[in-house]
C-alpha cells in the first residue's frame, strides 16, 4: 500500500492517449507488484492468529479469508493474460459476446468467489500462501519485462459486473496492473 492509501496512476501505453512512455509505465507496474508482494508478506507474518480469526471491514470474510481473496487476485491475473491475449488477436465482437456470457453469469460467479475464498483462507497454511503470492507476483514480473509493446496493447472485452476495477475494455497492461487495484481495494478492508 502506498504512503498516500491509494493505489499510484499508471496510464496504459494506449496511443490514443497521446505520448505513452511504457517502459516508465511498466517500472510502475513492476514496482507496485513488489510493494504489494512485500506488503502481503509483512501483513501474514506480522499478524497473530486472534488478528487473523477478526472479521474484516466491509466483508463477510475474515481477515485470513480476505488476505487469500487479495493472493487470489493475482492468480487470477495469471489467468485472465493468456485469455486477453489470446481474444486480443480476434474480432472485437469475440471478446463482446465472451464478456456478455460472463455477465450473465455473475450471480453464480459472485457466490463461487466467496465461497472460494472462505474456504481458502481456511484451509492454506499461512506459509503456502505467502510462498504462492512470492512464485505468482514473480511470475507476473518476469513476464512483464519481457512483454513487447504490441502484447501489451492487446484488447477484450471484460464483465464489468464481475469486479468493479473491470473496465468495458482491458489491454494486457490493464490486467497487470488490476491485480496491485484489487489488493489495494482489499487491503483496506483488513482489521489487522
Amino acid at each position: 500500500m502506498r504512503a498516500s492509501g491509494g493505489p499510484a496512476p499508471v496510464v496504459s501505453p494506449d496511443r490514443h492517449h497521446g505520448e505513452a512512455r511504457p517502459d516508465l509505465e511498466r517500472a510502475a507496474v513492476l514496482k507496485e507488484l513488489e510493494e504489494a508482494r512485500s506488503s502481503f508478506r509483512n501483513l501474514l507474518g506480522q499478524a497473530s492468529r486472534a488478528d487473523l480469526r477478526r472479521r474484516s471491514n466491509g466483508t463477510r470474510w475474515t481477515n485470513r479469508q480476505l488476505l487469500f481473496h487479495m493472493l487470489f487476485g493475482y492468480l487470477i491475473v495469471r489467468t485472465l493474460l493468456p485469455l486477453v491475449r489470446f481474444l486480443g488477436r480476434r474480432p472485437p465482437e469475440w471478446s463482446r459476446r465472451f464478456a456478455a456470457t460472463l455477465n450473465a453469469g455473475r450471480r453464480p460467479f459472485h457466490l463461487i468467489n466467496f465461497l472460494g475464498s472462505w474456504g481458502g483462507g481456511q484451509v492454506l497454511p499461512i506459509t503456502v500462501m505467502i510462498k504462492l503470492m512470492d512464485k505468482t507476483v514473480r511470475a507476473l514480473q518476469h513476464n512483464l519485462s519481457l512483454e513487447n509493446e504490441q502484447g501489451l496493447v492487446l484488447t477484450m472485452h471484460f464483465p464489468k459486473s464481475w469486479d468493479p476495477y473491470f473496465r468495458d475494455t482491458m489491454s494486457v497492461f490493464d490486467v497487470y496492473h488490476y491485480g496491485t487495484q484489487h489488493f489495494d481495494h482489499h487491503r483496506n478492508q483488513l482489521s489487522l
